[in-house]
């Protein structure tokens, strides 16, 4: 075990190498094929990312401004976002967690929001601004650019297409417990993260319940 970047204790917001790095308070992490790392920074309000030899900087977003506007790197902002994922193309998709919406990123550092209406929260299924979030926490993408995403506030796992098209895959909103079944006949309390195979299998963390669920 090794520390890549960042010094334990010291929070802040610096880009550099190794010990000088400054985080705060990351939650979610992804990797891409040639080992870079992408890092949701949650307090820092921004998506880092660190390259095979422990560079860091800041792909997108504004250390310390909070908000949400799409847009290119600086420019774009975000609210504690929580998770990130990678597909096979090289996007990136993070789980804006107190906007309540799902955002994605080129390769480019170019933000767009692909699901969800930022400060509109609840449980819609729908597509692009007309669906509704609450919370989401874990997000997970396929090679094909399919996500999903974990609710725990909604305690449900929702399905996103790569066109937007939001769906809930397991769970019923508002309705927590602990029940096997199909569809909107399961029941989660709080599930956190979410990670999927390739063969379309998801798995779910479930901070609530104590368990790991699957979903096929």
């Amino acid at each position: 075990m090794t520390t890549l970047a960042g010094t334990v204790r010291y929070k802040g917001s610096v880009d550099g190498t190794g010990t000088v790095v400054r985080f705060n308070h990351p939650t979610g992490v992804a990797v891409d094929a040639a080992g870079t790392v992408y890092v949701a920074d949650c307090y820092n309000h921004t998506i880092r990312r660190i390259t095979p030899a422990g560079v860091v900087s800041t792909l997108a977003g504004s250390a310390g401004e909070p908000g949400s506007a799409d847009g290119v790197g600086a420019a774009a902002r975000f609210y504690r976002p929580y998770g990130v994922a990678m597909d096979a193309a090289g996007t990136l998709y993070v789980s804006d967690s107190d906007n309540h919406t799902i955002r994605k990123i080129t390769a480019a550092g170019v933000v767009s929001t692909l699901a969800g209406s930022a400060d509109e929260h609840g449980s819609a299924d729908g597509a692009g601004a007309a669906a509704r979030f609450n919370n989401p926490l874990g997000v997970a993408v396929t090679a094909a650019g399919t996500v999903y995403v974990a609710e725990p506030d909604n305690y449900t796992i929702r399905k996103i297409t790569p066109a937007g098209v939001v769906t809930t895959l397991a769970g019923a909103a508002g309705d927590l417990g602990w029940v096997d079944g199909q569809g909107k006949k399961a029941r989660f309390f709080m599930p956190y993260s979410v990670a999927v195979d390739a063969a379309g299998t998801v798995y779910v963390a479930e901070y609530g319940n104590h368990t790991i669920r699957v979903i096929r």
